[in-house]
């Protein structure tokens, strides 16, 4: 993995999370996280977020949001007894950033896409969440 990309993935998921829940464009959340690596004063945060990590976690969002009912069709042909409503929020944006890297990112190994997505499950999931996207994921992938 390429340094930087995880934490661009989990910008990307809170970005995806929040254009879900709240009704925003994936663009704008991800504008709010960028905006909120400053703290009241004005001053960098000890970690600043690169140029390495705004570019994919742009290209993710904006990839995400452009295909999002082909990647949702996707995610619905896959599971079994679940609609996509039905999944907990941050699960079914966990599951939209993988499937469409899955799907778009040729050039990411899938086995690298499926543990990042299995990473972020793990942080910021549930206790089922882990296992729900990692069998969703390999799924999506041995269809391609």
């Amino acid at each position: 993995m390429r340094p930087g990309r995880r934490r661009a993935r989990e910008f990307a998921l809170q970005a995806l999370y929040a254009a879900d829940i709240g009704g925003s464009t994936g663009p704008l959340a991800l504008s709010g996280l960028w905006s909120s690596q400053l703290d009241a004063l004005g001053d960098a945060l000890e970690d600043p977020v690169g140029p390495e990590e705004t570019e994919f976690a742009t290209e993710l969002v904006r990839g995400v949001m452009e295909e999002r009912d082909a990647v949702d069709a996707r995610i619905e042909a896959a599971s079994e007894h679940w609609r996509l409503a039905r999944m907990p929020a941050v699960d079914r944006n966990i599951l939209r950033l993988g499937t469409w890297e899955l799907v778009q990112r040729t050039d990411i190994p899938a086995s690298v896409t499926i543990n990042e997505a299995i990473e972020l499950a793990k942080r910021f999931g549930g206790a089922e969440s882990r296992a729900f996207v990692n069998g969703l994921l390999d799924r999506i992938a041995g269809e391609l």
